[in-house]
This record gives C-alpha cells, sequence and structure tokens, in this order.
C-alpha cells in the first residue's frame, strides 16, 4: 500500500530529523519505506502505513517526534480540530485554547492525560481515545464561547488553577 501525505514544508525537517534519524526511527519501529519530497510517500503494509501516516500527520500538525511516536500504540489516537478561516476568529479561539503563556492548554493536557497542539488553522490531539474524546469536548467548548471555568469543571476537575 502506498499513501502520500501532505505537511507544511516547515516541518519536514522535523519529521526527517538530525541525518536522518526521525524518519528512520519511523521507518524501523513503524516497518514501511518513508519518501520524502515535497510530498511524503509512505509504503508497506495497510496496517503499518496508516500508522506511519499518523505519526507524520502528527508531526506536521506540530508534535515533537517523541509525542507523535505514541501513535504506534493502538490505544492511541490523533483528533484534529478545524479552526475558523477568518482572522480575527481564529486569533481570538487560538489565544483561548493556548491561554495565558500555554496555561489554558497545558490544564486540558493535565486533566485529560493528552497532549495537545495548536498549530495553523487546528487543534490537534493525541491521547487515549477516551481522553482523546474529553480534551476535544474541552476544546471544542472553548471554541464556542464557554468560560475556562465551566470547560475545567465539565471534565471533572474541581480545582481551577492547575498551573500558576
Amino acid at each position: 500500500m502506498l499513501r502520500v501525505v501532505k505537511i507544511p514544508k516547515e516541518r519536514l525537517a522535523v519529521l526527517i530529523g538530525k541525518g536522518g534519524l526521525v524518519k528512520k526511527e519511523i521507518e524501523n519501529l513503524a516497518e514501511v519505506k518513508i519518501s520524502v519530497n515535497e510530498d511524503v510517500e509512505i509504503e508497506g503494509d495497510a496496517l503499518r502505513v496508516m500508522n506511519a501516516e499518523n505519526i507524520v500527520k502528527a508531526i506536521g500538525r506540530g508534535f515533537s517526534p517523541e509525542r507523535s511516536m505514541y501513535l504506534l500504540d493502538e490505544e492511541y489516537t490523533l483528533d484534529m480540530i478545524p479552526l475558523p478561516k477568518n482572522e480575527k476568529a481564529l486569533k481570538r479561539v487560538r489565544s483561548r485554547i493556548i491561554g495565558t503563556r500555554g496555561k489554558a492548554r497545558k490544564n486540558i493536557e493535565i486533566m485529560t492525560k493528552t497532549f495537545i497542539s495548536v498549530y495553523g488553522r487546528t487543534v490537534s490531539i493525541i491521547g487515549r481515545y477516551e481522553d482523546a474524546e474529553k480534551a476535544r469536548g474541552a476544546v471544542e467548548r472553548l471554541i464556542i464561547g464557554h468560560s475556562h471555568k465551566s470547560v475545567y469543571k465539565s471534565i471533572g476537575i474541581k480545582r481551577i488553577h492547575l498551573l500558576v
């Protein structure tokens, strides 16, 4: 099976890694062959290609290779949420999700045991299926304008100020 994945050009260097180490590690762990040009081509067994494709997409969405490798575990998933196209709305929503000095994003990550990346016009989540679903719900509530306090409460946290 052959899959072609597009990722932002500025993320290709992260995918390749110093001396090609990240690319080689993905190829070895996922047991696939990866070719990087303008696009990323992944070749191999169908299930292995899908795993490697998720890792490549995660790196393309701003995750570190280390965090992206969690996707080799079948209990983990990559969830991507599109953000508004309007520049003013995009800036407001990104600010709400990230919070001051990253506090809101970090709080949701801690509460849901997930990793969250806000990159370009998407919010991406890596986590176990149930945890990723909780994080997605929290992010979606922030997008539509719920208060941070109510979002934290909705995922079961009594204490609001997790990070100082």
